[in-house]
């Protein structure tokens, strides 16, 4: 599912405009953005836990050169889907 079929998917399910729909979605993208450059931490009942993990510089090598590379710290962002969700996933969607 593409960013259009959404917007259109959750308009239709909430009697939203489609323009209403978009906006909405653009502000929680935005919210979602902010949270996590700050570094902020994200859980959501029944669904699952967003977070933003630092990942260590590391030496790894090229296997076609064999040559030896630092790969400096980044951030990354990381979900841990909750129980639940997973079960409904295993179940086909249904719970």
């Amino acid at each position: 599912m593409n960013n259009k079929e959404f917007i259109t998917a959750l308009s239709q399910k909430e009697s939203l405009s489609q323009r209403d729909a978009q906006m909405l979605v653009n502000h929680l993208v935005a919210e979602l953005a902010s949270l996590f450059e700050n570094g902020n931490l994200l859980a959501v009942q029944n669904f699952g836990q967003f977070e933003v993990k630092k990942k260590m510089e590391r030496v790894v090598n090229n296997p076609s050169t064999g040559q030896r590379m630092l790969v400096p710290p980044k951030l990354v962002l990381n979900f841990k889907s909750s129980p639940n969700l997973k079960e409904r996933i295993q179940k086909g969607g249904e719970v």
